[in-house]
C-alpha cells in the first residue's frame, strides 16, 4: 500500500488542529454517520468496540451536556454545531459473541469488572482517536475535551445502562480565528528509545 500523499498527512496531522469555535454551518446527520462508518474499522482488542456515542445536536441536548462542563467548555459546547460523547460500554464482552465470531468464548474471557473497565477505557480512547482522524478525513474539525462532570454525564446520557463516558468533543468547520499558534512538538529523541 502506498503511502498517503503530503496534503493528505497535512490534512490528518500536520496542519490539522483542535478547535476552540467553528463557522456558522452545519454539520448533517449523514456525516455523523460517514464518521462512525469510518471510525468502526479501526481495530480494537478482540474487536470489541466498546465506543458507544451520543452526537448532542439539538439545542437541549447541547444545554444538557454544556451543564455538565466548566464554563469555558460550555460556551464551546454552545455554540459548536454537534458536540460527539465517546462513552464506553462496561458490558461490552455481552456482544462478542456476534463482533468476534471466530471464538464463541469471547464472551467470558473478561469475567472481572474492574477487568472490563480497563479494556473499556482503552479501546474506547482507541476509537476516539479514530472519531478525530475520520472527522478529518471527512473535511470536519474536533475539539475534544475534558473538564467536565463524568457523573453529571453519566446519569443524564447513560442511566440505566452500564455505559460510562470517556470524554467529549465538539465537531464542525473550524474557526481558523478560534485557535493559539501551534503548541511545540519535541523530536524523536526526547521521546523515543530504540532498543
Amino acid at each position: 500500500m502506498p503511502a498517503l500523499p503530503d496534503t493528505a498527512l497535512d490534512q490528518l496531522f500536520r496542519t490539522a488542529r483542535s478547535y476552540n469555535g467553528y463557522l456558522d454551518r452545519p454539520v448533517g446527520e449523514d456525516q455523523l454517520r460517514a464518521i462512525w462508518d469510518l471510525m468502526k474499522m479501526g481495530p480494537t482488542s478482540a474487536n470489541m468496540l466498546p465506543a458507544r456515542i451520543v452526537w448532542c445536536v439539538s439545542g437541549e441536548a447541547k444545554a444538557q451536556i454544556a451543564s455538565c462542563a466548566m464554563e469555558k467548555n460550555a460556551i464551546k459546547i454552545l455554540a459548536a454545531p454537534v458536540t460527539a460523547i465517546i462513552g464506553m460500554d462496561l458490558d461490552f464482552h455481552e456482544q462478542l459473541p456476534e463482533l468476534f465470531p471466530h471464538d464463541q468464548t469471547a464472551r467470558h474471557w473478561f469475567p472481572d469488572p474492574d477487568g472490563r473497565q480497563v479494556h473499556a477505557l482503552r479501546n474506547s480512547s482507541l476509537q476516539g482517536g479514530y472519531f478525530i482522524m475520520a472527522a478529518r478525513a471527512l473535511g470536519l474539525d474536533t475539539g475534544p475535551m475534558s473538564g467536565f462532570d463524568n457523573a453529571k454525564v453519566d446519569e443524564l446520557f447513560f442511566a440505566g445502562t452500564n455505559v460510562k463516558s470517556n470524554f467529549i468533543s465538539t465537531l464542525g468547520y473550524g474557526d481558523p480565528s478560534t485557535i493559539f499558534g501551534r503548541l511545540p512538538r519535541p523530536e524523536f529523541e526526547r521521546f523515543n528509545q530504540i532498543r
